[in-house]
């Protein structure tokens, strides 16, 4: 077993790191002088047995592809998985660690504690001794795997000076989610879904009502109640148990359904009374939602079509 030996009260730096280790990273954000986070990749190691001190950073490894069985130990506990694309392995600072069997593709991402350290006095955690990062030695986070992805992403395009306000500004978001999913000392609120207001869904109901003879988008309705498309999306389901999208469906169906039971208007032409793009269309849906065709229900109904539409 390889030993990197290290005097006890320093810990290795994000600048020594790369020459500590035995092996070389394939690529390296380092030459570009980044702000925030520095980003190592690394290929496959196989039969791997190495100990390595105290890191003065925090450590995310991500795995980009590939899969490979590991041994990881800190703190006297050691754990044993198989690692594959999508997982993460979070070391904070202070750690020294064993690594043992096969090492899958890493991209190694280098978190200063001062970038931390700053993320919480912006959410008010103005010591560090409000903060203590967890041991992970596995996960499937996704804003990690999607942080690594653009770092990742980055470093395989060519330089620009756009480059460090992307960086700086993904690292600090990185920062941010490592205190609100991994700090010890953050208090587990119970956390109060947002939802639109009787009133906010009273008008948004109102204008699909008043608008079902054509398209109406997802853009639209999120502008009466002034949010964000995609926020619009979250807060309605939580407010009425279904998509925008199958609601506005919902009430095409039943308009559609006191058409053909209070008038003599043709099918066609209800289709495209309630929205829909074809008559086609619009039995598909109907016969989807109600059971059976347009043609069906206005038998069952009683109701005698004054004028004939196409047939349907």
């Amino acid at each position: 077993m390889s030993t990197i030996h290290q005097s006890a009260d320093k810990p290795v730096t994000i600048d020594e790191i790369v020459h500590v280790l035995s092996h070389r990273p394939t690529a390296t954000t380092r030459e570009r002088d980044w702000p925030g986070v520095t980003v190592d990749m690394y290929a496959a190691l196989p039969n791997i047995s190495e100990r390595y001190p105290a890191l003065d950073h925090h450590l995310i490894c991500y795995c980009p592809s590939g899969s490979a069985r590991l041994v990881q130990g800190r703190e006297g506990t050691v754990h044993e998985s198989l690692i594959s694309a999508g997982v993460s392995m979070l070391m904070p600072a202070g750690y020294d660690s064993l690594w043992e069997g096969c090492a899958s593709a890493t991209a190694r991402l280098r978190i200063p504690t001062t970038l931390i350290a700053t993320a919480g006095e912006e959410i008010g955690r103005h010591s560090t001794s409000q903060i203590e990062i967890r041991n992970v030695f596995e996960t499937r986070d996704s804003v990690i795997e999607h942080v690594a992805q653009i770092l990742i992403g980055e470093l395989d395009r060519a330089p620009h000076p756009a480059q460090t306000l992307v960086v700086d500004q993904v690292s600090f978001a990185l920062a941010a989610h490592l205190l609100r999913s991994y700090n010890l000392f953050e208090p587990v609120v119970p956390r109060v879904l947002p939802a639109l207001s009787r009133l906010e869904v009273a008008r948004v109901t109102a204008y699909i009502e008043d608008n079902l003879d054509r398209p109406i988008g997802l853009v639209e309705l999120a502008a009466i109640v002034n949010v964000s498309r995609f926020h619009f999306t979250r807060l309605f389901k939580r407010s009425t148990g279904m998509t925008a999208i199958g609601f506005v469906e919902q009430c095409r169906i039943r308009r559609a359904q006191s058409l053909i039971m209070e008038t003599a208007i043709p099918l066609s032409e209800v289709a495209l009374m309630t929205g829909f793009a074809d008559q086609s269309h619009f039995t598909r849906r109907f016969h989807r939602h109600v059971g059976c065709t347009p043609a069906a229900f206005a038998r069952e109904h009683g109701r005698r079509r004054a004028i004939k539409g196409p047939r349907d």
